[in-house]
C-alpha cells in the first residue's frame, strides 16, 4: 500500500464521533502508521498517525519527520498530511510545532499570530523554489483552537481533494519536494534563531560555563536522557536516538579522563563543546563537537550533516560574534573510513567509537583525545 491508499483509507474509516478507543477503525489505521514498512517515504524519514488522545481529533493527520531535523510534533519543523474536518480534502504541509507555545501564548489568537509571523519569515527559504499549486496555508474547516493553529503554523501547503487524489507518483514527487523544503527551511530557522536571540546566545558562552566546578570536570556535562524520547517514536528511530545520546554521554566521560572539560549545558544547538582542564585559560580555545550516527555501515550522510553543521555553527556562533573560531570535530558511532582524510583536509578532526574504546584522525591524536 502506498501513500494514496493510506490517505483514502483514513478518509473512508475515520469518524471523530467514535472517539479514540483501540477498536475504532479510523483510529486503528492511524495508530498502525508508525509500524508500517510499505510507505514510500524519502530515505530516513518516518511517519506517525495522530487521531487524538482523550478525545478524537477534529482534523486527523499523519506526521512525517526527518530525524536529523526533528522527531516531535510538539515543536520544531516537520511535514504533515492533515485532513479537513469534513474529510473532503487532505493537505501536505510544512508545519511548525504548536504545543510548546501553549504555556506562553495560550491556545487562541496570540498563538496563531505568532505562528503566522514565523511562517512568513520561514517562507522566504522556499520562495524561490515554490512549485505550482502550493499555497501558504491549508483550509481545515473547523473553528477549534488546534485546527486554527495548524493553519497558522503552515509554511507551505499542497491541498488535495480526496475524491480526486493524484496518482502515487505525483504524491511521491510532492513529498520529495516537501522534504527538500523542510531541509532548506530548517537551516533558515536555525540562522534566524542565531540572529534573533543574540542576548540569550551570549549567555551560552561565558568562560565559566567551560570551567571546572570545584574539581569536577563533568559539572557542565549533562547529556540528554533518551528514555522519554524513545517512548514516543517508531522502533527504528528509537535505536537511532538512543545511540546519538549514548555516543555523547560515553564520549564525555572518555574525554574528561583525557584532560578536557565537556560541556552540553546551555550549548544548544551544538551537541558538545570541549576545553582543556588547565587551571589557567590556555590559548588553544575550544573544540566544537558534532555527533552523528552512522547508519547501515554507510558514513556518507552522517559526514555530510556533520560538515554542514560544524561550518554553520562555527561561522554564526563564533566568527560572526567576534569570537575565536573553534577546532572542529566530527564524532561518529563507527569508523568513517576514507572520510577521515576528507574531513582532515577541511580542518575537521574525526573521532569514532570502537568495540575497545575510541580511535580518531591525526588531529584528534595530536590533541591527545585518542591513542
Amino acid at each position: 500500500m502506498g501513500i494514496r491508499d493510506l490517505l483514502l483509507e483514513i478518509a473512508r474509516t475515520y469518524d471523530a464521533s467514535e472517539g479514540t478507543r483501540v477498536e475504532v477503525p479510523g483510529q486503528r489505521v492511524l495508530r498502525e502508521v508508525e509500524r508500517r514498512t510499505d510507505l514510500p517515504l524519502p530515505t530516513a524519514l518516518f511517519a506517525k498517525g495522530y487521531g487524538g488522545q482523550t478525545s478524537a481529533a477534529a482534523t486527523p493527520w499523519i506526521g512525517v519527520f526527518d530525524p536529523e531535523i526533528n522527531s516531535s510534533a510538539r515543536e520544531g519543523l516537520y511535514l504533515a498530511y492533515i485532513f479537513s474536518a469534513d474529510l473532503r480534502t487532505v493537505s501536505l504541509t510544512l508545519q511548525q510545532g504548536i504545543t510548546h507555545l501553549e504555556h506562553r501564548l495560550g491556545k487562541g489568537q496570540a498563538r496563531q499570530d505568532h505562528l503566522r509571523r514565523q511562517a512568513a519569515r520561514l517562507r522566504r527559504a522556499v520562495a524561490m523554489q515554490r512549485q505550482n499549486e502550493w499555497v501558504d496555508e491549508p483550509e481545515l474547516r473547523h473553528g477549534a483552537a488546534r485546527p486554527k493553529a495548524y493553519e497558522a503554523a503552515s509554511v507551505i501547503a499542497r491541498r488535495y481533494d480526496v475524491a480526486d487524489l493524484p496518482q502515487e507518483t505525483v504524491l511521491g514527487g510532492d513529498l520529495v519536494y516537501a522534504a527538500e523544503a523542510l531541509k532548506h527551511t530548517s537551516v533558515a530557522q536555525r540562522l534566524w534563531w542565531f540572529e534573533d536571540t543574540e542576548s540569550s546566545l551570549e549567555v551560552s558562552y561565558p568562560s565559566n560555563e567551560h570551567g571546572v566546578s570545584g574539581n569536577d570536570p563533568l559539572a557542565g556535562f549533562q547529556p540528554k536522557d533518551s528514555s522519554d524520547y524513545i517512548a514516543n517514536i517508531a522502533a527504528k528511530q528509537q535505536v537511532k536516538r538512543r545511540l546519538h545520546e549514548a555516543l555523547i554521554a560515553e564520549f564525555g566521560h572518555h574525554i574528561a579522563a583525557r584532560g578536557f572539560t565537556p560541556t552540553t549545558r546551555l550549548m544548544h544547538p551544538r551537541d558538545l563543546v570541549l576545553r582543556r582542564q588547565d587551571e589557567e585559560p590556555d590559548t588553544e580555545g575550544e573544540w566544537l563537537v558534532e555527533a552523528k550516527v552512522v547508519r547501515d555501515g554507510n558514513p556518507t550522510e552522517a559526514v555530510r550533516h556533520a560538515v554542514g553543521q560544524l561550518f554553520e555553527y562555527s561561522h554564526f556562533l563564533y566568527r560572526e560574534r567576534g569570537r575565536p573560531e573553534p577546532h572542529l570535530i566530527g564524532l561518529f558511532t563507527e569508523d568513517v573510513g576514507v572520510y577521515s582524510g576528507y574531513l582532515e583536509r577541511r580542518g575537521i578532526a574525526s573521532i569514532w567509537q570502537t568495540t575497545n574504546g575510541w580511535e580518531g584522525s591525526s588531529c584528534a591524536s595530536k590533541w591527545g583525545m585518542v591513542g
